[in-house]
């Protein structure tokens, strides 16, 4: 590279960005510094000044000149492989410390934290950390699941996913279920707004003002979903919704309903009234496999941009958000893909059946055998 620095040119929205990153207390300093740098090469100080006045070495200076000239301002935030010092653990150590994790707890407590295991360990909480990233240890994680148990598991995994994978010919495909007990919470405070450096924030604490349930059904091939809204979750709501649908696709075109084992779902008016209607086709999920029906991915859309950051006085307001939610979603919908084999599940299912039994026998035990 020439003697001669290369002149850095940053736009108006290049230097604000990096000065709130300099300002920012969350910034790590291996980004400060390189932003102070480049902050005072764009002011026209040499490579000398600079190295004089943030203490760094010029040949420093020198090398995030040409970084931001090739890359951006992003280039602040990448780390260049194989920096650093490199760590030296004994095999022994590293052995110990990933069975600690795996097969102990420390007193009182669920699971370890780096803190407490790398002073019952004798090392520090870096050294654990590193240990843990290295092996994809992750104690303070947790997901929910549940093993269906259901003596018709298999029939009807392979019924409804036979429904997604081939869907009928000339027949509609909808996923159905009810979100219930959706509450209407007003939050006690205003939240302050999103803004560089900070997330959007509301208060912990809220005014409970009643609730709602959404019916809906999500038409698989489309993504379109058709919703409802009702004061409670009974049959006779449910009935309301299956008449719904028989509106929204007029014909005589079939309609193949994917659902859960819910008691409004099997009520006897429902039966009496699907007997009247022979184009509806019900499909069961297996108990405890709620992951299976594809309307609830769409759940969760709802819940985490419609719902969960909302601000709600009464419950008409809540369906009103609701209600806009389902409007925008409809204007280009999104289908959800099912592409899970029979046999792909059923081998994570028999991996985690025999888990489980080596945890607690007989807890994988259908509830027919149970009994």
């Amino acid at each position: 590279m020439s003697r001669k620095s290369i002149v850095v040119v940053l736009s108006e929205a290049e230097r604000v960005r990096l000065e709130q990153w300099v300002r920012a207390g969350s910034t790590p300093q291996q980004v400060v510094l390189p932003a102070r740098i480049i902050l005072a090469a764009a002011q026209g100080q040499t490579n000398q000044q600079i190295a004089r006045e943030l203490r760094v070495q010029r040949r420093t200076a020198a090398l995030w000149r040409r970084r931001v000239r090739e890359q951006g301002v992003g280039c602040v935030w990448e780390i260049a492989p194989g920096r650093g010092r490199k760590a030296q653990y004994r095999t022994e150590s590293v052995a110990r410390i990933v069975t600690a994790t795996l097969q102990t707890k420390p007193a009182g407590a669920t699971h370890w934290s780096s803190r407490t295991l790398a002073l019952a360990q004798g090392v520090s909480k870096n050294t654990i950390q590193r240990i843990w990233h290295e092996h994809q240890l992750k104690p303070h994680l947790t997901k929910s699941f549940k093993l269906s148990r259901d003596p018709k598991f298999l029939e009807k995994l392979t019924d409804v996913v036979g429904v997604y994978l081939t869907p009928p010919q000339n027949a509609v495909v909808l996923c159905v279920d009810e979100k219930s007990q959706i509450q209407a919470l007003d939050r006690t405070q205003p939240g302050l707004p999103l803004k560089p450096g900070r997330c959007g924030t509301f208060t912990h604490d809220y005014e409970r003002h009643g609730t709602t349930t959404l019916f809906a059904a999500l038409q698989v091939v489309e993504g379109r979903v058709i919703g409802e809204c009702y004061p409670r979750h009974r049959h006779q709501e449910f009935l309301k919704f299956l008449q719904r649908l028989d509106v929204e696709f007029p014909g005589t075109v079939t309609l193949h309903l994917i659902l859960d084992n819910y008691g409004t779902h099997g009520h006897e008016r429902v039966r009496r009234w699907l007997a009247k209607h022979p184009r509806f086709v019900l499909h069961f999920i297996p108990t405890s496999s709620s992951w299976l029906n594809l309307i609830e991915r769409w759940f969760a859309e709802l819940s985490q941009k419609a719902v969960r950051r909302g601000v709600f006085r009464s419950v008409q307001e809540l369906e009103q958000a609701i209600q806009h939610f389902l409007n925008a979603w409809n204007t280009k919908p999104t289908p959800f893909v099912w592409t899970a084999s029979v046999e792909k599940i059923l081998e994570k299912v028999a991996r985690c059946r025999r888990r489980l039994e080596q945890v607690q026998p007989g807890c994988t035990q259908s509830k027919r055998s149970a009994k």
